[in-house]
């Protein structure tokens, strides 16, 4: 099983990068290819430059490693109660190419932060919109307090009960 991770977030130490890459790890059988979003960094998506430029390629690039994927581990970082603007222009390239950007995938979709709801917004916003996008959404997941409740040392979820949670999330959702 091939899972494509990555975090919604275009920091150099992106939290929900960390915790995309910890969940991808917990699947059984999998090779795991993580995305950085810096990766795809492309200039701010307009119907101008889209008809000065065409379809971007890195967004075509992007497309290609949803395609080969078979789970996708997704954690989307929180910027004032909404996307980052680093995952919001990739998306917002990539929808222009292929509506159904996920591609009917199965989804982990997650979101965490350094406060206390965890990216709760974010983590709303996307359940309610991704599916119009071929996201195949089976089950969410929000860390809340990523500081207090992630060992970065270890690379893994310190707080027992909420990594237990996750681990049965993934076990009886995929």
């Amino acid at each position: 099983m091939k899972i494509v991770a990555f975090g919604g977030s275009n920091s150099q130490h992106s939290i929900n990068k960390q915790l995309a890459t910890y969940a991808a790890s917990l699947f059984d059988n999998g090779t795991v290819e993580v995305l950085d979003l810096n990766d795809f960094a492309m200039p701010l998506f307009s119907v101008d430059l889209e008809k000065e430029i065409g379809q971007h390629e890195l967004a075509k690039t992007f497309l290609q490693k949803i395609e080969n994927a078979d789970l996708l581990v997704i954690s989307l970082a929180e910027n004032n109660g909404n996307y980052s603007a680093a995952f919001k222009n990739l998306f917002d390239w990539s929808s222009r190419i292929m509506k159904e950007i996920f591609q009917q995938k199965p989804m982990l979709l997650m979101a965490t932060s350094p406060g206390a709801r965890g990216g709760a917004s974010v983590l709303e916003i996307a359940n309610n919109a991704l599916p119009r996008y071929g996201a195949q959404i089976k089950a969410t997941f929000s860390l809340p307090a990523f500081n207090a409740n992630f060992d970065l040392e270890e690379n893994k979820i310190s707080n027992e009960e909420l990594n237990r949670e996750l681990k049965d999330i993934i076990k009886s959702s995929f």
